[in-house]
């Protein structure tokens, strides 16, 4: 914005790096105007795209052809649904439309001019109250001279800002400098505005010149005096406490109902990552984010189900060269110190592999291809700095053994294991990555969910679920995003789809988890997540249905690689 020259090389080579496919650049320029000052504005836009949907790749920024303004649209997401309805082809050119309609409101408005300013306002927030799925974006109206940001209410995907003294404001997905000074990430709390048709008074060139207005989500069941809000896709946690507790089994309706949320949560992700008329092997292959663990084994049974027969799924696992254990193993004389073994003995290794035999045993008609995804210690050493800057401003151990495990599974280069004993490299094609996260959220997965329910019974399990999920978004979606996306992938939720969401949220906590019930029936599962157990089992997943919750950076060991006594809170240097 003002005073902002072109973004450094150094971000330039990080966006390409997100979206291979197609990059460009514009600029534009107004004025604002007070009694006594004209102030000059100058926006810079760069974009580079992955292209996932429709049948041919869309340049950003999206310019207005429709009513040839300068108006553009920079967009960082995927809107599976817009005012209720699917969108199967490209999402970017729906969403630019109804915000430049929206934006238009005015033109034909007879009222005065602030008048016609405050109802294009309130048509872009309704537009924008529309769009179910992944988001962070920049939206500049040219007409009302607004700059419209935000990211989704769960913060799905990555947005940064820095405000410099000189009255400028930087925007980036990415800002490619782990020691850059005054960058924070843009809160998923709302939708923020910087009207650059006016100037707050009064006037000293510097930041506080600019007109800025947060616009919050308003949570469904939440009261507000405030006319200036966005209405939240969610609605607030069913806090309802059983007189007695009801017991959760495979009889129980809310295990069909997950199933029926969960497949239609996949169909939206998977339609677009099928493309008619392509040979390309990228456009014909999904991947999975692999630990063997209940959530992600749940997605892969799913997503099978619902592919083509032809297609492949990769399963992505990683393990970690972790040199505390292994001088560990070898002072006790075990084998793990064996070179091989120290990758095959990772607790997310043997779930991997053993879940891996499930689903090839159920899904037999399908070509799964498991790819042992093994970093050596050097070989994280020597990436640890651009770890780093992809994770900024996230800047603790815990940041980075997190971020650790995602780079190098998102990377999907690794060796798959043949039926006649022998490997061989392989480094994934898919685009298109799918996760398990947000399970533990929703239904009481985590330890600390348990000892809330032990400590405080019902009251203090719900308390916890709700911290859980209100912290969600803004402890790691922007972090991760910014980590996977580095290698050209998409991560894909299908847990976080706002009507999976909505529906785990309204559902009382004894029909997601099964603390304090008593077991009437088989199978005799452990509480956390019983719920999502109970599918798994339903769907053949019998070893999953068991496995226990396990962290990544513990799973795939990227935990306290050196020794010493560190903290995953310890700030990194």
């Amino acid at each position: 914005l003002y005073g902002y020259k072109h973004p450094s090389k150094t971000v330039v080579e990080y966006l390409e790096r997100r979206g291979p496919d197609a990059a460009r650049a514009l600029t534009r320029s107004t004025i604002a105007k007070t009694e006594d000052h004209t102030l000059p504005w100058l926006l810079t836009a760069t974009s580079s795209i992955l292209s996932l949907r429709g049948d041919n790749i869309i340049s950003q920024p999206l310019e207005d052809l429709e009513f040839q303004s300068d108006s553009f649209l920079s967009w960082n997401g995927e809107a599976w649904r817009f005012d209720g309805k699917s969108i199967r082809g490209s999402d970017v050119d729906v969403i630019f439309s109804h915000l430049l309609t929206s934006a238009n409101t005015c033109k034909d408005n007879v009222n005065s001019d602030a008048t016609s300013r405050e109802s294009a306002f309130q048509a872009v927030l309704a537009t924008i109250n529309k769009i179910a799925g992944p988001y962070a974006f920049v939206f500049y109206d040219a007409l009302n001279r607004r700059v419209f940001y935000g990211r989704d209410a769960l913060g799905r995907r990555s947005l940064l800002i820095r405000r410099s003294s000189n009255s400028s404001i930087e925007l980036v997905s990415v800002c490619g400098d782990r020691y850059g000074e005054d960058w924070v990430e843009v809160e998923n709390d709302g939708l923020n505005v910087l009207d650059l048709g006016q100037v707050e008074a009064p006037f000293t060139g510097e930041e506080s010149c600019l007109s800025m207005v947060h616009v919050p989500w308003k949570v469904r069941d939440r009261l507000t005096t405030s006319s200036l809000m966005l209405t939240s896709p969610f609605p607030t946690l069913n806090t309802k406490l059983p007189s007695d507790i009801p017991s959760l089994s495979l009889l129980s309706p809310a295990v069909d109902d997950l199933l029926q949320h969960l497949n239609l949560s996949l169909e939206l992700r998977l339609a677009t990552a099928v493309r008619k008329n392509k040979t390309e092997a990228h456009h014909n292959r999904i991947a999975i984010l692999f630990s063997g663990g209940l959530d992600c084994s749940v997605i892969a049974r799913l997503a099978s189900a619902i592919l083509p027969g032809e297609m492949e799924i990769d399963l992505l696992n990683v393990a970690f060269e972790n040199p505390r254990v292994v001088q560990a193993a070898a002072r006790g004389g075990q084998a793990a110190c064996v070179i091989g073994e120290v990758y095959e003995l990772c607790p997310d290794r043997i779930t991997g592999r053993k879940s891996f035999l499930e689903l090839v045993n159920l899904c037999q008609a399908r070509k799964w291809r498991f790819v042992a995804i093994d970093v050596p210690y050097s070989e994280s050493v020597a990436h640890r700095h651009e770890i780093m800057t992809l994770m900024h401003p996230h800047s603790t151990e815990m940041d980075l053994s997190i971020s650790c495990a995602l780079y190098f599974a998102a990377r999907g280069s690794g060796n798959v294991w043949h039926p006649s004993g022998t490997t061989t490299s392989y480094c994934t094609p898919a685009r298109v990555l799918l996760s398990g996260l947000g399970a533990d959220e929703l239904f009481g997965g985590y330890t600390r969910h348990a000892t809330a329910f032990h400590r405080q019974g019902f009251s203090g399990l719900v308390k916890e679920l709700e911290l859980d999920f209100e912290r969600l978004g803004r402890r790691n979606l922007g972090r991760d995003d910014r980590v996977t996306s580095h290698w050209g992938k998409e991560v894909r939720y299908p847990y976080l789809d706002e009507c999976l969401v909505s529906w785990a949220l309204n559902a009382p906590v004894w029909d997601k988890c099964g603390f304090g019930q008593t077991v009437e029936q088989q199978p005799n599962l452990e509480p956390g997540k019983k719920l999502l157990r109970l599918l798994a089992w339903k769907l053949g997943l019998l070893e999953s249905a068991v496995e226990g919750k396990r962290a990544i950076q513990f799973g795939a060991r990227t935990a306290k690689m050196e020794c010493g006594k560190t903290r995953g809170t310890q700030r990194l240097i």
